[in-house]
């Protein structure tokens, strides 16, 4: 479950991680009220307008901007708010922006000149440890640095069962060519981000960037971070924090009807049970010719209700010209889902625009077949995987 900036920072704060303070607001007066509020907390002279949005590179696309004075907080976030905000991460359509943070300006002047740096926590799946990627080159894409100066990117794995040691966070300082008060500062912001990393199970923490101020303080001025959802049990509060209007709205629609399904871009629904054969069908559409549009697994029940909502979801998809349905009946009888297939077309009468070729296999796969063959429904049977596959790429014309 990915989170906004301002959330992502809250949970930071909770765990001690110096942050970049802002408020959020919905409305440009909302703006003005909190940009007032904020000067009062933080003395701040100036504001930064951030569209809050689940994508990075949203200074690129024109959703992160620098605000002078009351008037421009106003105007600035009256241009950003509602925009189709497009950046890098985000489709040629972009992401509506329902809110936007105005944020403190922490690039004073002081002693010293600010400084940018790069740092995450993940999981190295290589290894079974956790990881600090970090690079003195912050506020760039990491791909960019990967890529153009690989020799700036540094990692520290930690074991999960010792947790990030002293010396480990003095590494991470040292390496980023930090000093003096700068130093400890740094070797405080290390510790303290993976223990939000760890105590929140996230999936992953990205600062980018992370700043060293003027006057030498530690800070993270943005914050991407992804939970892990099966770990929300845990933090009913995070949960809580979940944004519907940033996510696909036929995922949500099939997560709240219990379904798995994720969106993809071809053109062959497809409606199976279990994630492995889920994936083997995929690969299959792809080797003959066609283009998976989504995985979609109904787990072990398949009955007309289940079924129906299933097409119903799969056919909210425009691309989708044909609908492979291919069942496993090992919990569940095939001659039972065979009947939900039928009973589902019945229901559905024109909503179904697209050819349906339909598998089973397992229990009472003999009289599955027959049920589907004898329903006078236009459903194309199947016994074989690669037969399915073959009458999917004969319906499209691959």
């Amino acid at each position: 479950m990915n989170l906004h900036e301002y959330q992502g920072k809250e949970i930071l704060n909770s765990f001690g991680v110096r942050i970049q303070r802002g408020i959020v607001a919905s409305t440009p007066a909302e703006a003005v009220e909190v940009a007032k509020k904020l000067t009062e907390e933080t003395g701040t002279g100036w504001h930064v307008i951030k569209a809050q949005v689940h994508a990075g590179g949203r200074g690129k696309g024109g959703g992160v901007k620098l605000a002078k004075n009351l008037d421009e907080v106003k105007s600035i976030s009256d241009d950003i708010l509602g925009m189709m905000l497009v950046t890098p991460q985000t489709s040629a359509e972009g992401k509506l922006v329902n809110q936007v943070l105005i944020c403190e300006d922490v690039y004073y002047p002081g002693d010293s000149e600010p400084d940018e740096y790069y740092m995450s926590v993940l999981l190295n799946r290589a290894t079974g440890k956790n990881m600090i990627m970090y690079s003195t080159e912050g506020g760039m894409d990491i791909e960019t640095v990967a890529e153009e100066t690989p020799h700036l990117i540094f990692t520290e794995e930690i074991d999960p069962l010792l947790g990030i040691m002293p010396f480990q966070a003095r590494k991470v300082a040292f390496n980023l060519g930090l000093s003096g008060v700068a130093f400890k500062e740094m070797t405080k912001f290390v510790t303290n981000l993976y223990k939000a990393y760890i105590g929140s199970d996230s999936a992953m923490f990205e600062i980018n960037p992370v700043l060293k101020t003027s006057d030498s303080k530690i800070m993270a001025v943005d914050a991407k971070v992804s939970l892990d959802e099966n770990a929300l049990y845990r933090h009913k509060d995070y949960a809580a924090m979940r944004d519907l209007r940033e996510e696909n709205p036929i995922e949500v629609e099939a997560k709240a009807a219990g379904l798995n399904y994720v969106d993809l871009d071809g053109n062959v629904g497809c409606m199976v049970n279990g994630a492995g054969l889920a994936m083997g069908t995929m690969d299959l559409i792809k080797e003959s010719g066609g283009e998976p549009a989504n995985f979609l697994d109904v787990g072990g029940t398949a009955d007309a209700a289940r079924v129906e909502t299933a097409f119903g979801i799969i056919l909210k998809d425009p691309n989708v010209k044909a609908i492979l349905v291919n069942i496993f009946g090992g919990i569940v009888r095939c001659d039972r889902v065979a009947q939900g297939v039928v009973d589902a077309y019945k229901s559905m009468g024109d909503k179904i625009t697209v050819p349906i070729i339909c598998r089973l296999q397992g229990t009472n796969a003999v009289e599955a077949k027959e049920l589907i063959d004898n329903s006078g429904m236009e459903i194309i049977s199947a016994t074989e995987f690669q037969e399915a596959a073959d009458k999917v790429a004969e319906v499209l014309g691959a």
